[in-house]
């Protein structure tokens, strides 16, 4: 029989398929909506179905002799050196939709271009040269090497600090240039990448507590927990493209912002210590008379154009002069303007959630929680306060 089915290659067949239908899945999502981080995150299934793919046809019986044991020793299912950049460009296109890659980009894909050199001098070597194993004499798949397992791993490893770095920047600049920065946060990237450090910390684990790790048997349980981690950031991921395509215009909006904020204040300059009173004043204006922080959507940006400046200038002044971040100071202003609301009775006429909209909050959530932080109570709480 071509597949042997048993309890160990059914259930990795299982996930294999499940990661190479939400990999086609996550591909036509990326082709019909052109979005780069679906591509990303489709390739990334595909090469973690590839992953497993030596150990579920290795317990169908195909390491046995024959032109399945040539498939498996010559084709280099296992990836693992692509998978760390792959992890690493699907965080940025996330984050970030008008990236693309660039001439430096294609360094990160040297190591893997490198082991498919190898893999293929193994195959001219043993098959095309030598018509006999010389490579694989041991009768071992390079594949499962400890040392390319081991390269896999610090690979990855760097990757996902390098992904989190990343996402650390994008935090900080969105919480210094929208007003509405926990709604686009994408708490999905901190769950995926959570996953992923989960896999890495459960191969080191496997690594140190199973003294037989090198043995083919002694690593399934490591597959099939890998297996469930990639079944979670599969359905979750998918679910986040379909709200990405959905949410497209306040992406692409917290987007622009991440990429042109960062080029902008590369050529600006910080306001003089004597200037930041006069821009206090002027800004205060803004927001105490002409109420800008009603805007849901305002932005450092348009502050800026408002006050005929730059945007570094405005993030300055708000960062030294009122010693908060820009989603902080405008959620600063709404939280007051619902205490006002609050305290002359509004409540009694409209829902508490109206009141928080009126005020430019655009999700309860979000509300709760500025609320929160501000005043130390909860919306109900202050209003029992203060009858």
């Amino acid at each position: 029989m071509l597949f042997s089915f048993g309890q160990k290659s059914s259930l990795l067949l299982i996930f294999f398929f499940h990661g190479i239908v939400f990999s086609f899945l996550l591909l036509r999502k990326g082709i019909i909506f052109n979005n780069k981080s679906s591509k990303w995150l489709s390739l990334l299934l595909f090469l973690c179905a590839m992953y497993i793919t030596p150990h579920m046809l290795g317990y169908a019986g195909w390491y046995k002799k024959g032109i399945t044991q040539e498939i498996l020793f010559f084709v280099p299912f296992m990836q693992v050196l692509l998978i760390g950049p792959v992890v690493y460009f699907y965080t940025k296109s996330l984050l970030n939709s008008s990236f693309s890659l660039e001439k430096k980009d294609w360094i990160h894909f040297v190591p893997a271009a490198l082991y498919l050199l190898y893999s293929l001098l193994i195959f001219i070597t043993d098959k095309v040269i030598l018509d006999e194993f010389y490579f694989y004499a041991d009768g071992r798949d390079k594949d499962l090497s400890n040392w390319y397992q081991i390269a896999g791993l610090i690979s990855m490893a760097y990757y996902l600090i390098s992904s989190l770095r990343y996402y650390s920047k994008y935090k900080k600049l969105v919480f210094d240039s929208v007003s509405y920065a926990e709604t686009i946060l994408f708490k999905w990237i901190q769950n995926f990448m959570i996953a992923f450090l989960g896999v890495l910390v459960l191969r080191v684990l496997f690594f140190i507590l199973n003294p037989e790790w090198g043995e083919f048997g002694s690593q399934f349980w490591y597959y099939i927990v890998f297996s469930f981690l990639i079944f979670y950031i599969s359905i979750n991921g998918y679910a986040n493209a379909v709200k990405i395509s959905i949410f497209n215009d306040v992406n692409t909006q917290s987007v622009n912002v991440f990429s042109e904020e960062t080029q902008e204040k590369t050529n600006q300059e910080l306001p003089l210590s004597d200037d930041i009173e006069d821009w206090k004043q002027k800004i205060v204006v803004l927001l105490e008379v002409e109420k800008i922080y009603e805007n849901p959507k305002i932005i450092l940006s348009d502050v800026a154009q408002l006050l005929d400046t730059n945007t570094r200038t405005i993030s300055s002044v708000i960062n030294l002069g009122f010693q908060m971040n820009f989603n902080d100071f405008i959620n600063y202003y709404r939280i007051e303007a619902v205490k006002e609301k609050l305290i002359s009775g509004e409540h009694h006429k409209i829902t508490l959630l109206g009141i928080a909209y009126d005020c430019g909050f655009n999700s309860k959530a979000t509300f709760n929680r500025a609320f929160k932080k501000s005043t130390g109570l909860s919306p109900k709480g202050f209003i029992e306060k203060i009858s």
